[in-house]
């Protein structure tokens, strides 16, 4: 997959996307991270992007002119005549969540516009194909929105993770579940001991102990996710009963 990230500080993600699980899937190409530096499509000498808002107000806006002139440079697939999906990282995009990412990985190519300053010129929005948001807080920049976007979408590109697996039984990946408690060695640490299903060797035993923890633990800590889960009525009564 390919993804071109927009931004006044597109080489903030170079060492980012070079170790660990990321570093692999780029020394492997299945992944292919494009800094687009927004400078470089300036018009004036002083290269600069940003200007002070109509109406007045504190803070620079990021002007139309360079930022669409940089979505518009973006390759061009052959095969669908198409440029990236391009998305517009900003507080006001809906919420990304697991799901979004699974979409995004989806996809061929991808495009990410990152902020700066006050935020970006209203008629920016009209070139882009969707806006997403991290959560409800602002940050200094969207270099940061857009390395979390990148290392959500490319761990669930196949052949990135070690463990194809892993992805799939993680909080939020299986029906917006969180993930039910992970145990390993020592067996016992400091007077706590691993519970005894996961080593009985009961492998539907085990199964259903995580399903039971992860309902327990998402109707505690996330009752809104729980919320939205399609439960039967035994499920549901099970919850309230000692651990299967």
């Amino acid at each position: 997959m390919d993804i071109h990230v927009i931004a006044l500080f597109p080489e903030l993600l170079e060492p980012f996307v070079s170790a660990s699980v990321l570093g692999r899937g780029v020394e492997q190409g299945l992944l292919r991270v494009h800094p687009v530096q927004l400078r470089a499509f300036s018009t004036n000498k002083h290269r600069t992007v940003d200007d002070t808002p109509y109406g007045g107000g504190s803070g620079m806006v990021l002007m139309a002119p360079p930022v669409v002139a940089a979505i518009e440079s973006l390759p061009v697939d052959p095969s669908t005549g198409r440029r990236p999906h391009t998305v517009l990282l900003t507080p006001q995009g809906r919420p990304f969540t697991q799901a979004t990412a699974q979409a995004l990985a989806r996809r061929g190519s991808l495009a990410l516009v990152c902020g700066r300053y006050e935020g970006f010129d209203e008629r920016i929005r009209a070139y882009v194909d969707e806006e997403l948001s991290l959560g409800d807080f602002v940050l200094t920049g969207g270099e940061v929105a857009a390395a979390v976007v990148v290392d959500a979408v490319a761990r669930l590109l196949p052949g990135v993770l070690g463990n194809a697996e892993s992805a799939l039984c993680e909080s939020h990946a299986e029906e917006g579940l969180l993930e039910h408690p992970q145990y390993t060695r020592p067996a016992e640490f400091r007077g706590v001991a691993v519970p005894p299903v996961l080593v009985s060797g009961d492998h539907g035993r085990v199964a259903r102990w995580r399903r039971w923890q992860a309902l327990r633990r998402t109707r505690e800590r996330r009752p809104e996710l729980f919320a939205r889960l399609a439960l039967t009525d035994r499920e549901r009564a099970a919850l309230d009963g000692d651990e299967p």
